[in-house]
């Protein structure tokens, strides 16, 4: 069910919704969190579709807002769309599309529709604010997510997010590596006795899960850690651990992970590309702060060669 509410208020939308879920035999209570969307709407449909499979495993109140491309000379106006049922996950998504001043004022407008007593997540699927801690929808959040990679300059993206990053940040260029960091370390438990002397790190050149992965590597193990790029590798292509008496390590391929060890027989996993409802969801799933990841962009990015 889609509801369209030209011209309104957030008190008109509040009031609708809770007509909708009286009329529906439902209540907001179950809904675990508020997750702000902020996006164009070039990405909406995209973003919103992403956040209905996240809300499958998380119920939650999504509350997307639409600015770029809307006239901020224009006369203040907010139009709205509720969604409900199969167009809504297991939630309900507000869409707000403001103009004029009210862009101004976006957290005003937001407030009045927050789940009470429910934590806020703050979202930006591609471009994002330099200082995400100073926006608006920002300092509402108890969570803020980011995505560099989808920005239009990834690496600058990155930069003003590390130059501006709170312990309330996430990116989801390291969420992606969160299968990549646990087979590793399973592995890493399993190595030879002799000494890791250094670390080869094959990937997709201007991919920041590589670089990311690159100076996790680093921080951890203490050891020089090259960062191979290769045009024709897809994310994150393969890790090999140098050492005193050979070589092991993992490479991926065609979604499966071949896994070797000296003297040991090869060995096959799965490991797919992560996809945006698997980062998302992750990122519902812990709202607290990733200390590792503070360490990784704080620390562990000087230790290697970003080019």
């Amino acid at each position: 069910m889609i509801v369209e509410l030209p011209d309104t208020s957030t008190s008109a939308i509040a009031s609708k919704i809770d007509e909708l879920h009286e009329r529906r035999g439902e209540a907001a209570l179950g809904r675990v969190l508020t997750l702000l969307v902020c996006t164009d709407a070039a990405n909406l449909e995209d973003s919103l579709a992403t956040a209905n499979a996240a809300s499958r495993e998380h119920p939650c109140r999504v509350i997307a807002i639409v600015t770029e491309g809307r006239d901020v000379g224009d006369d203040a106006r907010l139009d709205a769309q509720v969604r409900f049922g199969a167009d809504a996950g297991a939630g309900e998504i507000i869409v707000l599309r403001p103009t004029g001043g009210l862009t101004r004022h976006l957290d005003t407008l937001v407030i009045p529709l927050l789940v009470p007593d429910a934590p806020v997540v703050a979202w930006w699927p591609t471009r994002a604010p330099e200082n995400p801690s100073a926006d608006p929808i920002g300092m509402m959040a108890r969570s803020r997510i980011t995505d560099a990679m989808r920005a239009q300059n990834p690496e600058a993206a990155f930069t003003a997010l590390r130059a501006h990053y709170t312990d309330k940040d996430i990116d989801m260029s390291w969420t992606r590596l969160t299968m990549w960091r646990a087979t590793l370390a399973s592995l890493l438990e399993e190595r030879p006795a002799s000494p890791i002397r250094s670390v080869r790190v094959l990937g997709q050149p201007r991919h920041l899960s590589v670089e990311l992965l690159g100076s996790w590597l680093a921080l951890r193990l203490g050891v020089p850690v090259v960062i191979d790029r290769d045009g024709n590798a897809e994310g994150v292509a393969g890790v090999t651990f140098v050492c005193e008496d050979g070589e092991f390590g993992m490479h991926r391929e065609n979604e499966r992970m071949a896994v070797s060890l000296p003297g040991e027989f090869e060995q096959t996993v799965p490991m797919p590309m992560r996809t945006p409802e698997d980062c998302l969801s992750e990122e519902l799933r812990r709202l607290d702060p990733d200390e590792v990841y503070a360490e990784v962009i704080e620390q562990g990015w000087t230790l290697v060669d970003h080019e």
